[in-house]
């Protein structure tokens, strides 16, 4: 099998080339081939010795490569515009959509024109919302909140419509909060506070929240790559252990080796500081709960995370410690 990474140096895409090569891929993988798209020559440094590097401008120059695409049975398609707390571009929904959703599309049409057999697509868990009462599961009503979320809605609708139109074998997969080495944005500045044993005014919150760390997801993505029974499927995934923000508190800083120290500080407290500071979403994620039930994938198509909680956790701090 020949694969196609797109986003291949970021996040994500880093850990899943570097898993072929360590012995971690699924066996169905061991025999296969890898290409990872990153956007300038520079970048081919950043990829593995065993991945062979295509150089891409854009999504829409990747569509043009007819000669790249017709080499290749699958494509993971990990590259998006992520999402941003602030952006500064004057039309977001816009420019997420160009990105992730428009993208995407001729992507997946170029693809299935060359040959191409499977696209697994990497969308979000914001596309179902920003938390419920109940977990979230692939049935629930997609609900996203913001220009992020809407666009990767409309690209897994897309992506849907190619399929039809062509027979393309399309997989989606929606995380939650992904962690794991090379983590950034808020996860990253959680664990800097907690290394540095600053105190945290999050002891008094009571919510439940579903992570993945990003090993499991990147099994969970080789797993649909090659599973007879994974086309057609949209899949929730995580580590299957929900915890509250006091509790990952807690388990980041015995990744350490260290204590946490939260002080008990009330919701309602919190989220008027929020307002005042004009911080209420952030607080807002903190406080709230998110869940989400994998079953499906469980049940369809028989995957387990190969990691707990605690070894992602220990696996990020090593990293943190390492770099930091």
């Amino acid at each position: 099998m020949k694969l196609l990474v797109t986003g291949a140096s970021g996040f994500v895409g880093t850990a899943f080339c570097k898993s072929f090569g360590n012995g971690q891929q699924s066996s169905q993988l061991s025999h296969a081939s890898i290409h990872g798209v990153v956007r300038a020559s520079s970048q081919t440094a950043l990829l593995p010795a065993h991945v062979e590097p295509v150089v891409a401008k854009s999504l829409n120059d990747l569509a043009a490569r007819q000669d790249v695409l017709s080499q290749v049975d699958c494509i993971v398609h990990l590259a998006a515009r992520v999402h941003v707390m602030q952006d500064s571009v004057s039309d977001p929904l816009s420019a997420f959509r160009d990105v992730n959703t428009e993208a995407t599309r001729e992507l997946a049409i170029a693809a299935a024109k060359a040959g191409v057999q499977r696209f697994v697509y990497l969308s979000s868990i914001k596309v179902n919302g920003e938390g419920q009462s109940e977990p979230y599961t692939e049935s629930s009503k997609p609900s996203p909140q913001d220009p992020y979320g809407t666009s990767k809605w409309e690209a897994e609708c897309a992506l849907q419509e190619v399929a039809a139109d062509t027979g393309l074998e399309v997989v989606v997969i929606r995380p939650p909060l992904v962690y794991g080495a090379g983590v950034k944005a808020n996860f990253l500045q959680l664990m800097r506070l907690v290394k540095r044993g600053i105190p945290l005014p999050l002891g008094g919150v009571n919510n439940a929240r579903s992570l993945i760390y990003v090993g499991n997801l990147v099994d969970a993505i080789a797993t649909c790559t090659v599973h007879s029974e994974a086309p057609g499927h949209t899949f929730l995934v995580s580590d299957g252990v929900d915890v509250s923000t006091p509790e990952l508190i807690r388990n980041v800083a015995i990744a350490f080796n260290s204590s946490a120290h939260l002080l008990p500080i009330s919701p309602d407290t919190l989220r008027f500081f929020g307002k005042v500071t004009r911080k209420s979403a952030a607080i807002d994620r903190l406080l709230g709960s998110l869940t989400i039930d994998d079953r499906s994938i469980r049940r369809i198509l028989g995957w387990q995370p190969p990691y707990s909680l605690q070894q992602g956790l220990e696996a990020t701090a090593t990293w943190y410690s390492t770099t930091h």
